[in-house]
């Protein structure tokens, strides 16, 4: 909760100045990573896999039951794994603090296919704008469980039209997903 609101508030610094002064606010942003390896050993009966990733260090796991369709998986396939971070907020005007809410969703390869899979979890939070310090400058902002945190505004400019009393919906979402694929024959 601490770092949604202190990347809210870092965030806020950074609305388009176009945007009306009396006019709610807000801003997404977001980054991803993807990483590759090949596998190079995989012992179906204790599920250790060995891979080599981009740097050619090899790294080992045991894959736990929950990875499906194991047995597709060979010596050669390429794993990519892909994770996804995305950070959305909205001030309003007025409005109350609201409890987080969690939703996680996931899926995975059907029976017979090489493995996959992806997960995501998305939190939205609304915290209330409790001061605003033009000197420093600085925003306070006060969570659902009574909790505050004082963040510093890079950019005072951008909260023109934003007071105490406003509230600010953020909502955070990550993802990750793994997909393994034959290395095309040459």
């Amino acid at each position: 909760m601490a770092a949604c609101l202190a990347v809210a508030a870092c965030l806020a610094t950074a609305v388009s100045a176009q945007t009306p002064a009396n006019a709610p606010k807000g801003e997404g942003v977001m980054a991803s990573a993807e990483v590759t390896a090949t596998v190079t050993k995989v012992d179906q009966k204790t599920r250790e896999v060995t891979v080599k990733t981009e740097d050619g260090k090899e790294h080992s796991f045991v894959a736990s039951a929950d990875v499906k369709n194991l047995a597709q998986l060979q010596a050669g396939d390429m794993i990519t794994a892909t994770y996804t971070e995305a950070f959305v907020y909205e001030v309003k005007k007025g409005g109350t603090t609201v409890d987080a809410k969690t939703a996680v969703a996931g899926g995975s390869a059907e029976p017979g296919m090489k493995p996959a899979g992806a997960i995501a979890r998305q939190t939205t939070v609304t915290v209330l704008i409790t001061a605003i310090d033009p000197k420093v400058p600085s925003v306070t902002f006060k969570g659902p469980a009574g909790n505050s945190q004082t963040i510093k505004v890079l950019h005072p400019e951008k909260l023109e039209g934003v007071k105490v009393g406003d509230t600010v919906e953020i909502t955070y979402t990550e993802a990750l997903a793994i997909k393994v694929s034959e290395v095309p024959k040459k």
